[in-house]
Parts: structure tokens; sequence; C-alpha cells
């Protein structure tokens, strides 16, 4: 941890970055003036979308049913603690990026990248007022790495599984183009690594953002829509709120049909995320650029 160079990292499982989620954030960074060197997990892929199929066969082939983007057969962990470790001692560290699609293969314009790959490690831009990392990972320890220990700001995103699961379930079988049963395959392959790597972090995190759908999703293969935010409500748990002075009076004149379910945990409807997370983001930011 470092008081110059602040880290502020968001965990949350695959597709949990909602637009709602990271615009929150543009819009404190904005607000604040703060200049966020920015860092997605995926980039800490240990392989490309090629590779990362010939890896999968291989395992299953040589008796491992777990590998997965969640454990640390297929991540970069100490890559990952390392850039953490550098940029809270002096600001520094490499990135590079993961790309999604074409249009993001486009947008580097490289040659010789296609959409799965990586653009070559680089230095982060210089004189950033704190580090954003967004992705699976952002503060999980291993046996061999602890990523967690750096980070200043430890947030997570989690919906509920069901709702996790419906997520995964319609983007891959509407998008992606796979049967239902592939993804019911990939869901159980990945489960070990899941609770092993991916649940623990959020016992670590500062606040935790819950979204808990108030329609049925009993069985997510049977759900024909992935609710939506204002079909949720959103638990927000501070695991110390004296440690950010958060003021929950405030919290809730601010946002309506608001409550307190617990000493340290407020709920809001799910359409005014949003609105919490930035009123929550931006005395705390402000907190950690003061500090600064």
């Amino acid at each position: 941890m470092s008081s110059k160079h602040p880290i502020v990292a968001l965990a949350r499982p695959s597709g949990a970055a909602t637009p709602v989620v990271m615009d929150s954030f543009a819009h404190v960074f904005r607000r604040l003036k703060i200049n966020a060197a920015c860092v997605e997990g995926e980039s800490f892929h240990r392989y490309s979308r090629t590779k990362m199929i010939e890896e999968l066969e291989k395992a299953v082939s040589e008796g491992n049913p777990h590998f997965s983007h969640f454990g640390p057969e297929a991540n970069l962990f100490a890559e990952l603690e390392e850039l953490f470790r550098c940029y809270g001692e002096n600001g520094t560290g490499q990135r590079r990026q993961y790309l999604h699609s074409q249009s993001a293969v486009d947008k580097v314009g490289l040659a010789g990248l296609k959409p799965g790959d990586f653009t070559p490690w680089e230095a982060l831009p210089e004189n950033s007022d704190m580090l954003f990392y967004q992705g699976l990972h952002g503060c999980v320890v291993t046996e061999d790495s602890d990523v967690a220990q750096y980070v200043d700001l430890k947030l997570g995103i989690v919906p509920i599984i069901n709702m996790e699961w419906i997520q995964k379930i319609h983007r891959d079988i509407n998008q992606r183009g796979y049967s239902e049963q592939a993804v019911i395959d990939t869901i159980l392959r990945r489960m070990h690594e899941y609770v092993h790597y991916l649940i623990p972090q959020f016992q670590r995190t500062d606040i935790n953002f819950q979204l808990v759908p108030t329609v049925d999703t009993s069985d997510p293969f049977f759900a024909t829509e992935v609710p939506t935010v204002d079909e949720c409500v959103i638990v927000i748990r501070f695991s110390d709120p004296d440690k950010f002075d958060i003021d929950f009076p405030f919290l809730l004149s601010k946002i309506d049909n608001s409550w307190m379910s617990r000493r340290n945990s407020i709920v809001v409807p799910g359409g005014k995320m949003g609105l919490a997370m930035e009123l929550i983001l931006t005395q705390i930011l402000a907190q950690l650029m003061d500090a600064r």
C-alpha cells in the first residue's frame, strides 16, 4: 500500500463490470480530476484465445478437469503482483492489452494481431494519480502470490451466483454460439477454481456491491431474460465503515428507498446503483487523493 501511489482494484466475476459500474468510475475520475492508469484483468491471462483452447485440450487429456481462466495455471499472478508492488513504490509498472474484438485490433493498429491476442508489454503512462484495476483477480491470494496486499481500496462487484450464470448462459449462447450443454460443461469445469480463487477475494474487499434479483432466478437455464438492474436491489457491504468514515445517514438521505440491513450494510434499488457508487467512491477517492 502507498499513500503516494494508491491502487484501487475492482474484483468481479466474468461479465460483471456493467456499463453502469464503469460509467460511475469515469464520472468520479473526471469530477475529481483523477488521472488514473487503467489495467484490465484479461491482460494478465497467460494465454491468447487460440493458445488457451490448445492448453485446455492438453489439460483435459492429461487428467486435469479444472483448468480455467479462474486459476493460477492460466494467469500471470506473479506479474500482476509485481505491477502492484512497483506502482505502489514509484508509480511505474508494465501493462499490456487483451484484444477482445476486431474493433479493438483496428484501434490498436499493430500488424499481425487478431482478436484474442495481446499487445506488447509497455510502461504505464507517466505521472498518473492512481492505478485502477478491474478484472477477475484484483484481490487474489495464492500460495505463491499475494496481489491483495498492495491494494489501497478493494472493491467487489458480485451478482448472486444464479444471476451470474444467467448472464453467462445468455452471452455464450446468444452472442458466441455455444450450445446449452457446452455452457453447462464450462460452468462445471470452472467451479473448482471459482471456489478456490475467485470467491475468497470478496472476504478481503473493503466494499462489496452485490446484485440481488427480485425476479425468479431459481433455474438459470430456464430464465428467458437476464434480470435488468431495475429488477434488482444492490446490497452494499462495508467491511469496516470506520476505515473510510462512511456516512450512512447521508447515503440514506440521498438515495430514495434505501435502507440499512445490518450495521455495515445498506440496500439500494438497482436503478440507484450508479448514484450509490458515485456518492461512495467520490468520498473515498477524494480521501486517497488528499493523502497523496
